[in-house]
């Protein structure tokens, strides 16, 4: 999984860069000696067992191009369903706010900030950490057996720079080169020697300073259960510290903890991982939160290991963390801070899905253009070697991949061409807060 990102917008033009239908190999015609003989051992010499549109990657026989459509083939629906995410997050929000399916980001912005308006003042602030993101390295060694014929399933192995999964329980543990980290989720975990992303929550009585959200009295405002926000003076109710940036928490962690294994691993409801210690990259055969280092391959086959691992990238929501401080009309309406709150958490679940989404589609977009770049060189540069190659069998495989290709970059521009709109209009929404 690369780090360094392109412009996803960038992927609109793929279909303008592969000019490869009208080729022809010499020696492969249907008609000719070349083509009798192909028929008389059984090779597909006009190319009719289907191919990139019918989902088959097993176009060539060939294992480094045939990898390639296959990684063309995840791509495809990863960006597919990517962009249905989006859309599906926005037209949820949108239809919150009184619009119609399909709206432009310009227009849920506005909506949105005109139903906070009615609420708020001052606008609301959204602390949130960015979502985590995991690739699975079994894709990726997966990936390099498959195209490189000189890798040996065997042996192949990736690296994490970052954090590794690993089982959790008394029996989890780590190489030297990593440390054993726990993870839990609230409720009901205790993060006093952990750090909380999040919110620290705690019941506070009257004399009690909030540095925090001060659900309750503030300083007697509001009546009780009457505030809820911001409180310089004395809270009685329940405070709400944000702990987005990291922290320890003394109290209740709304949101994940996360701590250093103590001796005997982790506990059962905690999740468990290995995170390398600065500098080191460790062995890893299950999801890498991080930098993955794919196994080493042959040039034709790097753009496609990296692909099939960008493909298999999940990000997870961040918690959120709202400030905000009521209007004077909403001040004492007990109902319409009832009514707001009840829109907030609708809102939180969509708005975290589109923080995650987008992070994984510019992921997924920086692989599809470098893809795409591989047809154009090292993968084309083999194709051509093949077709001149005396070999029949693979003349025949390299025509016929040679036709896929236009139809390969042709489905992920325009899959890409939906996800830039959708991202676009997520750009747009974030952009309110």
């Amino acid at each position: 999984m690369k780090r360094q990102h392109r412009n996803y917008l960038g992927l609109t033009t793929l279909g303008l860069t592969l000019g490869l239908g009208g080729a022809t190999l010499q020696g492969c015609e249907a008609d000719g000696l070349a083509g009798d003989l192909a028929e008389q051992c059984g090779l597909d010499v006009n190319c009719t067992a289907g191919g990139f549109a019918e989902g088959k990657s097993s176009i060539s026989g060939i294992a480094s191009i045939d990898a390639f459509f296959g990684a063309a083939i995840d791509l495809n629906a990863a960006m597919v369903g990517l962009s249905g995410a989006l859309r599906a997050d926005l037209d949820a929000i949108g239809a919150s706010v009184g619009l119609e399916s399909g709206s432009t980001g310009a227009e849920l912005k506005g909506a949105m900030q005109g139903h906070l308006a009615g609420y708020i003042d001052g606008g609301l602030t959204i602390d949130y950490q960015p979502p985590r993101c995991q690739a699975s390295v079994e894709a990726s060694v997966s990936a390099a057996a498959e195209c490189d014929v000189d890798v040996d399933p065997g042996e192949v192995s990736a690296k994490c720079s970052g954090s590794c999964e690993a089982e959790a329980g008394v029996a989890a543990s780590c190489s030297g080169d990593a440390e054993l980290k726990c993870s839990g989720t609230a409720p009901g975990f205790d993060c006093s020697t952990g750090v909380c992303s999040g919110s620290c929550v705690a019941e506070f009585t009257a004399g009690d300073e909030c540095k925090g959200t001060c659900r309750g009295t503030c300083d007697g405002e509001g009546g009780p259960n009457g505030f809820e926000g911001r409180c310089d003076g004395d809270c009685e109710g329940v405070c709400a510290v944000d702990m987005s940036a990291g922290g320890e928490c003394e109290f209740s962690c709304q949101g994940s903890c996360e701590y250093t294994a103590p001796d005997g691993g982790c506990e059962a409801t905690a999740s468990a991982s290995c995170e390398a210690k600065a500098g080191a990259a460790i062995e890893c055969d299950a999801r890498c939160e991080g930098t993955v280092e794919p196994p080493s391959v042959s040039a034709e086959c790097e753009a496609t290991v990296d692909a099939k691992a960008s493909a298999s990238v999940t990000c997870t929501p961040p918690t959120l963390a709202f400030k905000f401080e009521w209007s004077a009309e909403v001040a004492g309406d007990l109902n319409a801070q009832a009514e707001f709150r009840a829109w907030l958490e609708g809102f939180r679940g969509h708005f975290a899905g589109l923080l995650a989404a987008r992070v994984e589609a510019e992921l997924i977009g920086d692989a599809a253009v470098a893809l795409v770049a591989s047809a154009e060189g090292a993968l084309r540069g083999t194709i051509e070697d093949l077709s001149t190659s005396g070999d029949l069998k693979a003349t025949v495989g390299a025509k016929c991949a040679l036709g896929e290709l236009p139809l390969a970059a042709s489905a992920l521009a325009d899959a890409s061409g939906s996800l830039s709109a959708n991202l676009s209009a997520t750009v747009e929404v974030v952009s309110a807060f």
